[in-house]
């Protein structure tokens, strides 16, 4: 299996909104919904109060002035003086209107321009007007002159209506309307200032209420945050169950579903390491014994038919025993395996000075010059290169650098050089360098990518399986590193291989 199994994909999905907001969402809107219908049920209450106060109001006043108005026989003495006009005209931002007619109708004192009044009907028929009784109605008065350029509909007003009798049954009695109205702007006013005092606190406790609502959530989903952070802050090697003191049920059920897939891994990762173990143990023994035999039955014979078939075979054991040693090296690399993600830090340069070292006496045999290229600094001469301290799994390391010096001897021929170098990357300086360069015949450009691909040879010399290079590219990017081929001037193959420093490094290497 390769990495890109296990590498995010866009089709998987994306995170959408959280828990949190879908929650507080839900449980906001019924309180939205309910605020912005409580402020029209209070403006409309607040309309209602209002009307009732300005109705007893214009009432009081419309029998207030009724009384200054006395029959005498079939006629009115009205007894309105200047003084109490100005009564009625003493706030001039809210003054009363007032007309007197009679009949209903026939102006008698007051502003003509009031409308009529309006009475209730009965079958589209109006109904005769009940004597000293009020009919309160919204009516709008026409404006003159400035006035009606800023007003052009008229002014609102709210009105009452009083019929009244005077005069006596031998003189003809006769009816008298008198209407009384003040201006609706007021009133409206009213109604805005107690609907703001009405929804000042509503706000208040919305608001209050809000807070209580984002903190139970918080922590209602705690423990949700706890388990996520379980599972972030673990390492990949660490599938013990995951730990939940207190959660809800729904959260249990989760928890349990997770420990148990954990389980399940974790028993598959125990079987894959016994596998490995086993099949090396398995394999490389009978192949080796196979080799040892060949090896003896080869010194022992001096038939040139029967040593060419037993080199044969030695050569096919051989063949075998470095692919199952490939297979197993490939097996330990993948993602899956516990060894892939077994990290330590340790010095990169030291590790491959031991490395190379140790194919030295291969490559004497080979007749091919292999070396270690020395780097130093001003604080660090060349006869003591500095560390390179990188995080990874060491063991890995090995292997992948020895497949890249162990391909270099395969395939540069025989008076040739191969040296390794570690160094740290001037424009860089967070990664760190690890080349293998040999001069040797090199590989096609068309190939350098294609090389990395399982049992993919770019060449039908050597004796190699096409994994080497594979398992190269399959533990540097389980540390997170980047391999690439580049030509070697003036001819052969750099393998250049970046890997990301330590995040701190001890002072020290060690001894």
């Amino acid at each position: 299996m390769t990495a890109k199994a296990h590498e995010p994909s866009a089709q998987a999905g994306q995170a959408g909104v959280s828990l949190a907001r879908q929650l507080l969402l839900w449980l906001l809107l019924p309180q939205m919904v309910l605020w912005m219908a409580g402020g029209v049920a209070t403006y409309r209450f607040a309309a209602g109060y209002a009307n009732q106060a300005i109705d007893a109001s214009l009432l009081q006043a419309s029998r207030s002035l009724a009384r200054q108005l006395k029959p005498i026989g079939n006629g009115l003495l009205i007894d309105f003086p200047r003084a109490a006009q100005d009564v009625l005209e003493a706030d001039p931002a809210d003054k009363l209107l007032y007309m007197v007619s009679s009949p209903p109708g026939q102006f008698i004192l007051g502003n003509q321009s009031l409308p009529a009044p309006i009475l209730p009907t009965q079958d589209a028929a109006p109904v005769e007007p009940a004597l000293n009784t009020p009919y309160f109605h919204d009516g709008t008065m026409p404006m003159q002159g400035r006035a009606a350029l800023q007003a052009p509909t008229g002014q609102p007003l709210r009105l009452v209506a009083l019929y009244l009798r005077f005069g006596d049954e031998a003189n003809a009695p006769q009816t008298m309307l008198v209407q009384v109205a003040r201006s609706s702007a007021n009133r409206e006013e009213l109604a805005r200032r107690i609907l703001v005092d009405m929804l000042l606190p509503m706000s208040s406790l919305v608001l209050l209420m809000t807070l209580i609502v984002w903190l139970g959530i918080r922590a209602v989903l705690s423990p949700l945050a706890r388990l996520r952070q379980q599972v972030e802050g673990r390492a990949p090697t660490d599938l013990a169950p995951l730990q939940l003191a207190s959660a809800p049920r729904e959260l249990w059920s989760l928890a349990t579903a997770i420990n148990t897939l954990l389980a399940a891994v974790q028993n598959t990762v125990a079987t894959q390491k016994r596998f490995i173990g086993d099949a090396a143990h398995q394999l490389r023994t009978p192949l080796a014994g196979l080799k040892s035999q060949t090896e003896i039955a080869l010194q022992s014979t001096t038939d040139p038919e029967l040593r060419a078939r037993l080199q044969r075979v030695h050569d096919s054991a051989t063949r075998s025993a470095h692919l199952v040693n490939q297979l197993l090296t490939l097996a330990r690399a993948e993602p899956e395996s516990v060894m892939a993600h077994d990290r330590k830090r340790f010095d990169l340069h030291r590790m491959a000075q031991v490395v190379t070292a140790e194919w030295v006496p291969r490559a004497l045999r080979l007749r091919i010059d292999l070396g270690m290229e020395q780097t130093g600094d001003d604080d660090h001469p060349a006869t003591a290169a500095p560390p390179v301290w990188i995080e990874a799994n060491e063991l890995l390391m090995r292997e992948a650098l020895s497949n890249l010096i162990d391909n270099a001897l395969h395939y540069a021929g025989a008076n040739s050089q191969v040296t390794v170098r570690v160094a740290h990357m001037a424009h860089k300086p967070e990664v760190a360098l690890l080349e293998v360069i040999d001069n040797g015949p090199g590989i096609a450009t068309g190939d350098l990518a294609r090389v990395f691909e399982r049992f993919v040879r770019a060449t039908d010399a050597g004796e190699g399986c096409g994994l080497g290079l594979a398992i190269v590219k399959e533990i540097v990017e389980r540390s997170a590193g980047h391999v690439e081929l580049t030509p070697a001037l003036p001819h052969g193959l750099c393998v250049h291989i970046e890997l990301p420093l330590a995040q701190t490094s001890p002072k020290h290497a060690p001894a």
